[in-house]
């Protein structure tokens, strides 16, 4: 086992960003990352998957970091197209984006796992470290809402994240397992990181598939937190914490996870149990790197000076 083989667990925003400097201080080829796919769903015949295109884009150097969705500089040419000829598409995809949709889909009805699909679409766009989906099982993320059920995607961008949640339901993750490639990963990666996304929607499919949470007992587990203070980084996970029973801050994050070695909140946390504490902020490359840097001395036991509560 390579002491630096690393097994990454991601969303479709805080970790991404992180991604950008973890393959700047890891190799590449010791690297793997297993994203969340409750999220995907079918828009105009094609499937959509955006935690894993966001995570291929940005290892691609094409991603829009501005958005953390889709491709920089992409034109929307079809889907302003569509609208106008009265279909509809609930998130607005952009030509090159649409053409990736269009190519993973082709290889699906081809006879091709999603698996397979995504791997050929990683070596296109020349991505080499491992990215691979949580599973080749469909499971979907559903919001019980006082408006009704929705799908993550229809409350979040459909309804912008308003509607007030109830309950938070994965459908078929109960019989969902874990991709060729998670399997290979856990097996062969010294160390797992859980990357800063949400630990309901975009972490808790990922260790909610059978199996998952048994096979992380002998690794090394690092947790970097979405929060800064009590405050989310991005996104809605604070109030889907609160539908989950689970209180929206570090203790939270930390409930949510289960087993953590290190646990890394930033400065202004009031976490109280044992963690390491450093700058989570991550606005351009460089705060990437020194967040990468500092994962990497924890996984060759370098002893951090910030360390709190053991």
């Amino acid at each position: 086992m390579n002491p630096n083989s690393l097994l990454v667990l991601s969303g479709g925003t805080g970790t991404p960003k992180l991604l950008r400097g973890l393959v700047e201080v890891f190799e590449p080829s010791c690297v793997t990352v297993a994203v969340n796919t409750a999220e995907d769903m079918w828009i105009s015949g094609n499937l959509v998957c955006p935690d894993l295109d966001t995570v291929l884009y940005t290892l691609a150097g094409i991603g829009d970091e501005q958005r953390w969705w889709g491709i920089a500089g992409d034109s929307f040419i079809t889907h302003h197209e569509l609208l106008k000829a009265g279909g509809q598409e609930l998130l607005a995809l952009g030509d090159r984006d649409r053409a990736f949709h269009i190519r993973r889909s082709n290889l699906i009805r081809s006879g091709l796992t999603l698996s397979q699909a995504v791997d050929i679409v990683r070596r296109e766009l020349g991505v080499m470290v491992g990215v691979v989906p949580m599973s080749d099982d469909p499971v979907a993320t559903t919001l019980m809402t006082r408006q009704g059920p929705m799908h993550f995607q229809e409350y979040w961008i459909g309804s912008g994240g308003r509607p007030e949640v109830e309950r938070i339901i994965f459908s078929g993750l109960d019989q969902a397992r874990p991709s060729p490639g998670l399997i290979r990963a856990l097996s062969a990666s010294r160390a797992v990181l859980i990357g800063p996304s949400n630990p309901v929607t975009s972490i808790g499919p990922i260790l909610g598939i059978p199996g998952v949470r048994d096979r992380l007992k002998d690794k090394t587990v690092i947790a970097i937190s979405p929060f800064c203070g009590d405050r989310p980084f991005s996104g809605p996970a604070a109030r889907l914490m609160q539908a989950a029973g689970a209180a929206p801050n570090d203790s939270g994050v930390s409930d949510l996870l289960g087993r953590i070695d290190h646990f890394v909140v930033s400065p202004e946390s009031r976490y109280p149990g044992p963690c390491l504490r450093t700058d989570l902020t991550i606005t351009d490359r460089s705060d990437s790197v020194r967040l990468a840097r500092f994962i990497h001395g924890l996984m060759m036991g370098e002893q951090p000076s910030d360390r709190t509560g053991d």
